[in-house]
């Protein structure tokens, strides 16, 4: 397969958080459709996914402001934080396969992992502590809410990279969306794409080496 064979070795590992270790997007984008439509703008969970799913709600506050006819404030974000980390809280699970899967990266690279993620990093911590991962990526949580661009700039990973000091070329990232691919190609990494419910069409056009079905797999490669 192109950009893998068996025995290839990286020296790190890095995950995106949402949809990759954590089964949240369905949950986030639920409470953000809900808010959106009190506000005016009425979308299904697919429609919302499309256009949401690997970009923050800040980044996107022209759309929200031309669908609404409201102006996007500082109150209504800070509203959607606390009903969505209350939903997270609630009901979050991990994705399928993903602890066997930071395992195994850990004993390919000599425990040279971390999470990249483009969500702020209250979000990012919450979720990893709630299923577990925390203790995995302590010290190794990378936000892109505090690099000067967020995914699909590569800052993010580059900070990630630079921390652990590794060369971005022997670096593997898994990304689920193609806002987060397109990071992890930027950076100069490789990439493979996460598709546990589709045939990979969100990663069309990008150099996505692999596609993965779960987090299983991913192990089993490892």
């Amino acid at each position: 397969m192109p950009g893998y064979h068996p025995g290839m070795r990286f020296q790190a590992v890095l995950f995106d958080c949402d949809g990759v270790l954590v089964d949240s997007e369905p949950i986030t984008n639920g409470v953000l459709r809900d808010l959106l439509e009190e506000r005016g703008w009425a979308l299904s969970q697919d429609e919302c996914a499309r256009i949401f799913i690997g970009h923050t709600v800040r980044e996107m506050r022209g759309l929200i402001e031309a669908h609404t006819g409201k102006p996007f404030s500082e109150v209504w974000l800070q509203d959607f934080y606390a009903r969505r980390n209350a939903a997270l809280e609630e009901r979050l699970v991990i994705m399928q396969g993903a602890p066997q899967a930071v395992m195994a990266a850990r004993a390919h690279t000599g425990d040279c992992i971390a999470c990249a993620s483009g969500a702020d990093r209250f979000k990012v911590e919450m979720q990893l502590r709630k299923v577990g991962l925390l203790e995995h990526f302590e010290g190794r949580i990378f936000s892109g809410h505090e690099t000067p661009r967020s995914k699909p700039a590569p800052d993010v990973y580059l900070a990630a990279m630079a921390h652990l000091g590794v060369d971005p070329a022997q670096c593997l990232v898994i990304e689920d969306t193609a806002p987060g691919a397109t990071a992890g190609v930027a950076a100069g990494a490789t990439v493979w794409g996460l598709c546990p419910h589709g045939d990979g069409r969100a990663f069309e056009g990008l150099p996505v080496q692999r596609l993965i079905r779960h987090m299983g797999e991913l192990a089993e490669l490892l």
